[in-house]
């Protein structure tokens, strides 16, 4: 398990190839949870060479270099395959909501863990009555290249998040909308040969 304050590289991981690279903060782990924060600032990584199957990643040919505002948490949990990011924003850090962010399981690696956004998402803002869905047409145009076989799948962890929010269920901790960084903790670099630690290829 890492420890708090541990630098954990997140890569997304497309077809068989790195195709981004991130390097957040341990906050918690305790192997079933794992919780990691971006601060303000981290730099975004990309492969320097790769057959890119779907193309370079989209944040690269947009020129995103380095992730911005108040840094992000994110609640990660053992072969669940979404994610769940807490915003905030402006000088009071007021919390924005809820992001369930659809992507594989987390795969540990000695770096961090491997994974791969899905780009299907729900936001559920922190002053709104009920969620949205966001990026269905992006999932729907970029899916049958990206995600092979897997587009029903993805579309069923979707409607799964619904159910249970429509259901009032709430499998996460919302004190976590509270949390506040380590004052100490800065943007983190990649560690030498990101690019080559072993993956799995899925």
């Amino acid at each position: 398990m890492f420890q708090p304050g541990q630098t954990v590289v997140r890569r997304e991981i497309m077809r068989g190839e790195p195709w981004i690279a991130i390097p957040q903060v341990c906050v918690q782990d305790d192997g079933d949870l794992l919780v990691t924060y971006t601060p303000g600032g981290t730099p975004l990584a990309y492969p320097a060479s790769g057959t890119f199957p779907v193309g370079e990643h989209p944040w690269k040919l947009a020129g995103s270099t380095a992730w911005r505002g108040h840094g992000r948490l994110d609640l990660h949990w053992t072969g669940v395959e979404h994610s769940i990011f807490l915003f905030w924003d402006g000088p009071e850090r007021a919390f924005q909501g809820w992001y369930f962010n659809l992507e594989d399981a987390p795969r540990r690696t000695p770096i961090g863990f491997d994974t791969l956004d899905h780009e299907l998402d729900v936001w559920w803002a922190a002053d709104a009555e009920t969620y949205e869905f966001k990026d269905v047409a992006e999932f729907e145009e970029t899916g049958p290249a990206r995600y092979p076989g897997r587009m029903d799948q993805i579309r069923a962890e979707g409607a799964r998040i619904a159910r249970l929010l429509d259901s009032g269920e709430t499998w996460w901790d919302k004190a976590w909308a509270d949390w506040t960084p380590d004052p100490s903790w800065q943007p983190r670099a990649l560690p030498d040969g990101w690019e080559t630690v072993p993956f799995d290829v899925r």
